[in-house]
């Protein structure tokens, strides 16, 4: 669990994987329609008929996505953020998260399970891990494949947002139901080539689901991740609860956001390179 755990929190969310937030008791009847995300993501293909009743483009989709997060200028206000919590997997299988981010691909994600700390680091160009999960007690570089990846998770805003000016496209792909709850299904092809599918809540229109693939450890892994109990922070809507799954992975990964920081003072060494020429 500790080598799985850290190798797949890590490329992994949002969306993840932290992919988080905190806030006060929520006063927003469209974030409080939002339930938790809990048990097997449950999927179906809304009738053609249902769905013709609101024909919305794919643009239109996520411009009320970007209004139900807080609005754009909140949300482009974001600068850095660190994002605080707990993960588990099954009973007595608990570690404490720490992801930071910093504009524009800056990131450092830090994962310590009983006692034992690893560390992840990326500037968007190159990066270094300590990771003794996975026998690693010296910094070693993170390969030109999790940077790409880390690139991509340290995207404050997300893909959707300004998805036309960073070099993505996306597509309008139907509506499914998602655990009951209508949701719009958006693919999305990102500027590297890469791919996910987002599922965007018909009602609230906040983010309940994203389907993704990673490599771990040499090896493409279909990754699920879902998103509830919404709250604002500095504005903006964050999910409180993730839940991870993976193929060929029996068992789910829950992460609880404790806390997020919106914008707190980030120094410039928290992202930096360190010496990789000490044995």
């Amino acid at each position: 669990m500790k080598r799985f755990a850290s190798v797949l929190l890590v490329r992994s969310y949002a969306a993840a994987v932290l992919a988080l937030a905190l806030g006060p008791a929520l006063a927003d009847p469209a974030l409080a329609a939002n339930a938790p995300a809990t048990g097997a993501p449950k999927t179906a293909a809304v009738p053609a008929a249902a769905a013709s009743s609101t024909a919305l483009t794919v643009e239109q989709i996520v411009e009320k996505h970007m209004a139900a997060r807080g609005g754009l200028k909140k949300i482009r206000a974001i600068q850095t953020l660190r994002e605080t919590g707990r993960m588990t997997e099954g009973p007595d299988k608990q570690a404490l998260v720490t992801r930071e981010l910093k504009r524009p691909a800056q990131s450092r994600f830090e994962i310590t399970l009983q006692g034992v700390t690893g560390v992840f680091v990326s500037d968007g160009t190159k990066g270094w891990k300590l990771n003794p999960f996975d026998g690693d007690f010296e910094p070693k570089p993170l390969p030109e494949e999790a940077v790409r990846e880390a690139a991509e998770q340290a995207d404050i805003e997300g893909p959707l947002v300004d998805w036309k000016a960073k070099g993505h496209s996306i597509a309008l792909a139907g509506r499914e139901s998602i655990n009951g709850r209508d949701a719009y299904k958006i693919q999305v092809t990102l500027k590297s080539g890469g791919t996910r599918t987002e599922y965007i809540d018909a009602k609230t229109f906040l983010r309940v689901r994203v389907d993704s693939t990673r490599t771990v450890k040499g090896h493409p892994v279909q990754v699920t991740a879902t998103f509830g109990d919404y709250k604002k922070s500095a504005g903006v809507a964050f999910p409180r609860q993730v839940e991870i799954s993976a193929s060929g992975r029996p068992q789910k990964m829950r992460v609880v956001v404790d806390r997020i920081e919106v914008n707190p003072p980030l120094a410039a060494d928290r992202f930096a390179m360190v010496d990789l020429s000490k044995p």
